[in-house]
Parts: C-alpha cells; sequence; structure tokens
C-alpha cells in the first residue's frame, strides 16, 4: 500500500497535464464526427495522444486501413520499447495480466517516472498509472461533451490547442540539441510537401505522417549518429544531477 500511494503522489502531475491534452482530444473527436461516448471509449481503450489524433483524423476517411495500421505502428511503436525497457526492472511480482497492464499504460511521461525507479514495483507503477489514467478520461469526457454544447467558432479556436501542445514539448527538445531543430525542419518541409504537391496530396494524412517522420529521423540519424559512450554518458549526468538536487532537496528539508 505505502508503494502504491508512492507511485499515487508520482503521477498526480502526470494527471494534471493529461486533463488538459485530453480536454483538446475530446473537443477534436467531436469536430471529427464522433459522438461523446465514442470519444471517452477511445481515450479509455488507447491511452495514446499522439495516436488517437491521427486516428481520429483518418476515421473521418473511411476504408483506409492499411493506412491508419501504419500511422499507428509507426506513432506508437515507442512504447514496446518503454515497456521492454521498464519490464526488465520490474521486481518478481510484475508478471501475468500486470505485464499486460504495465504496455497498455505505457506512456512517455510515465516511462520517464518508472525509469527512474531501481525496481519498479507493482504497486508502484499501478500507483503511478491511476491519475494519468483517470485525468485522460475525464479530460476527454469533458472535453467531448462540451463540443456538443459550444458554439463552432469557440470549438474551432480550442482546437487548436493541440498545435501549442506540439510546440510546447518540441520547442524544449530543439533548445537542448541542434540535431533536433533539422529534424523538425526536414519533418515540416516534407509536411508541407504532401500538402502542396498534388500528386503526394492524395495519400492520407496519417501515412504522411509516419513518412514524415520516418524520413526526418533517419537523415538526421545518419548525419548526427549517437555513439553508445555518449548515450551512457548522457544518463550517468543526469543521474548525478538528479542525485544532486535530491541533496539539495533533503538538506533544505
Amino acid at each position: 500500500m505505502k508503494n502504491y500511494l508512492r507511485g499515487l503522489k508520482a503521477g498526480i502531475p502526470i494527471g494534471l497535464g493529461y486533463l488538459s491534452v485530453s480536454f483538446t482530444f475530446g473537443i477534436a473527436a467531436i469536430s471529427y464526427g464522433l459522438n461523446w461516448w465514442q470519444a471517452i471509449l477511445v481515450s479509455m481503450t488507447t491511452v495514446t495522444s499522439a495516436g488517437q489524433f491521427a486516428g481520429i483524423g483518418m476515421m473521418a476517411e473511411p476504408g483506409l486501413y492499411w493506412q491508419m495500421l501504419i500511422s499507428q505502428i509507426t506513432i506508437n511503436i515507442r512504447y514496446s520499447f518503454m515497456s521492454i525497457s521498464i519490464g526488465q526492472k520490474a521486481d518478481e511480482k510484475f508478471k501475468g495480466i500486470y505485464r499486460w497492464l504495465l504496455g497498455f499504460f505505457m506512456t512517455d511521461e510515465i516511462f520517464a517516472v518508472a525509469s527512474q525507479e531501481e525496481s519498479v514495483k507493482r504497486s508502484f507503477f499501478l500507483g503511478l498509472s491511476t491519475i494519468p489514467y483517470i485525468g485522460w478520461s475525464v479530460g476527454t469526457a469533458i472535453g467531448a461533451l462540451l463540443g456538443n454544447i459550444l458554439p463552432a467558432r469557440i470549438m474551432s479556436a480550442l482546437a487548436l490547442a493541440i498545435y501549442g501542445m506540439f510546440i510546447a514539448i518540441v520547442v524544449p527538445e530543439m533548445k537542448k540539441a541542434k540535431p533536433v531543430i533539422l529534424a523538425v525542419v526536414l519533418a515540416f518541409g516534407f509536411s508541407s510537401m504532401f500538402y502542396y504537391i498534388p500528386l503526394l496530396k492524395k495519400v492520407s494524412s496519417g501515412l504522411s505522417i509516419s513518412i514524415c517522420a520516418i524520413a526526418a529521423a533517419l537523415i538526421c540519424a545518419v548525419l548526427f549518429p549517437v555513439s553508445e559512450e555518449e548515450s551512457n554518458s548522457d544518463k550517468s549526468s543526469s543521474l548525478d544531477k538528479e542525485s544532486e538536487n535530491d541533496k539539495e532537496v533533503a538538506a533544505n528539508e
């Protein structure tokens, strides 16, 4: 119970963040023609922000099953690697159905918090996932219900919030590393090609997202390879910073 409460406390900031983002998803889902209960069902059974936004866009164009499959695999494949990484640190009680729950609840933010644990206990991970899952589902419900009430102009304005969210995620990383700037510029250029070039405009939005992301990532991987030594040094330096911060907090207390 102690580990569950510790995980519950660690998941509060994540849940509050998900509340605002999923609110935007609820509004976007209604604008694409989904019913409020369908938007909530998508969030409760998927729990993937970028994948859900790409998915509802393709739902508006029936028949694009292969494109949806490719785009969802491309967008969400990182969760598989995150789950494998955390699974290697899981304790002996973390088996059976709980392994499935680990993969289901895995998100970028939950992975970031869980990866700091020396040994991920089952109760801690379940506590860590509880509030983010509730926040994601409740936020979607609020956005979807308001989407049936608010005027079209306000709906259109609120739908722009998703772009602000992605900017808030990308810009800090662009400040840290120059290769990220090139990746963003390349992705923007490729996306513009799919929007303006007549032949490429026939490609579905989900598939074009996958192509742009993979192409930009491959180019940057070739131009700016990261060696295993550099990766390990970055991890160790980040751990050193975290330990220093913990020491400062303990000293202040």
